[in-house]
């Protein structure tokens, strides 16, 4: 069975596999046919992946001939007439907002595994894409907020006298969150964190942070670790507090978000209004509608003297490390599906993979993109 590595388009500078998850895949049985240049922006040269046991050639060739395609972003609409049916996909899909490329492929009779819907569970956490990207992206928010902050994250003692700790409030104590917290104290900050699940107040302590608690959250246990919708009421005296904290923070991490749905706004513009002039807010949220009510995905935006950074795609910006990651999750998920033939099967009684498949035989399957999507399935 042929694997097929593509090259990502556009900005994305990860890829799917590197060398040495090709010589993983390998292991399994599969061929691997990688597409001229595709782990590039990763520094993963052609040679690399030759000596790692893969062949390369152009996209053109590794569509046609590959029973299985990895990609990190689905591929270009401008390819879809070059599948065939029975073929398969794995990658980041964000049902919602490739809704479109997902019903052409659905009517293709390309089966799609959504590496982001992997189910949160225990057996599943080595292939959760999202929580490694996540790690990735809360690293790294911190690091850019520190460069951009005009002043010290730790306390100094000076002969000049003594530097105050900068104050990091951090919305959302999902991996990101949680990953921004210990690099934040590891830097000599103040941190304090907000998250509307207290499953997670004693993971935020241990890490050196306060957890900011709102009375009255919604929590829902069928929703897998995830956030879901609050009330109004809920919203506004979450509002109140967190425009007290913003106001006396230095840097505002902002991470929260709910699968399928726009993004909460914590940080109104008024918020921003009374921020001191130099604060940082970095919007890890900002593809799906940004924290900030100011928050513009892809810029950074000065408003009162606080500058908004919002940027999603972090783990693009650190592609070695960050495709590493994301092809070791895609072996670990490929483990439970390969037979001793080195096919690969998707075997639907297994919670994973039905979690994790978008479509199949023409079919909507995951649960959660028929949630997502509001399909209407016949009986």
């Amino acid at each position: 069975m042929i694997t097929g590595i593509l090259r990502e388009t556009g900005n994305e500078n990860r890829v799917a596999i590197l060398p040495g998850e090709t010589a993983a895949l390998r292991k399994l049985g599969l061929d691997v046919l990688v597409e001229d240049d595709a782990g590039e922006k990763a520094f993963a040269s052609n040679d690399d992946y030759r000596a790692a046991g893969a062949s390369t050639a152009a996209r053109a060739d590794v569509i046609s001939r590959a029973d299985l395609l990895l990609t990190v972003n689905p591929p270009l609409h401008d390819d879809i007439s070059s599948f065939r049916e029975g073929q398969m996909i794995f990658t980041v899909l964000d049902p919602v907002e490739n809704r479109e490329w997902l019903e052409r492929i659905r009517l293709r009779g390309v089966t799609v595994l959504a590496l982001d819907l992997v189910p949160r569970i225990t057996r599943a956490q080595s292939m959760d894409i999202l929580s490694s990207m996540a790690t990735v992206s809360g690293y790294k928010a911190v690091l850019e907020a520190a460069s951009m902050l005009p002043r010290f994250f730790p306390m100094f003692m000076t002969a000049a006298g003594t530097i105050k700790p900068a104050r990091v409030l951090i919305l959302g104590a999902g991996v990101a969150g949680l990953q921004a917290i210990a690099v934040a104290r590891k830097l000599g900050a103040v941190v304090e964190v907000f998250d509307v699940r207290s499953a997670v107040k004693e993971e935020v302590k241990s890490l050196g942070g306060k957890f900011i608690e709102v009375e009255g959250a919604v929590e829902d246990a069928a929703a897998g670790g995830y956030a879901v919708e609050q009330t109004l009421d809920f919203k506004k005296r979450q509002q109140e507090l967190i425009q007290q904290r913003a106001v006396a923070a230095d840097v505002v991490i902002a991470t929260a978000q709910i699968p399928g749905r726009k993004a909460p706004v914590l940080i109104v513009k008024e918020t921003v209004a009374k921020m001191k002039p130099g604060s940082v807010i970095i919007d890890l949220a900002a593809s799906s509608g940004g924290n900030c009510e100011l928050t513009v995905n892809g810029t950074t935006e000065v408003v009162h003297g606080v500058k908004i950074i919002g940027k999603s795609d972090y783990p693009s910006a650190m592609p070695a490390d960050a495709s590493k990651m994301f092809g070791s999750n895609i072996i670990n998920l490929l483990k439970i599906m390969v037979n001793k033939e080195g096919r690969v099967i998707p075997d639907m009684a297994d919670e994973i993979i039905k979690g994790t498949t978008a479509v199949h035989g023409m079919e909507y399957v995951s649960p959660r993109v028929i949630q997502m999507l509001e399909i209407k399935q016949t009986v």
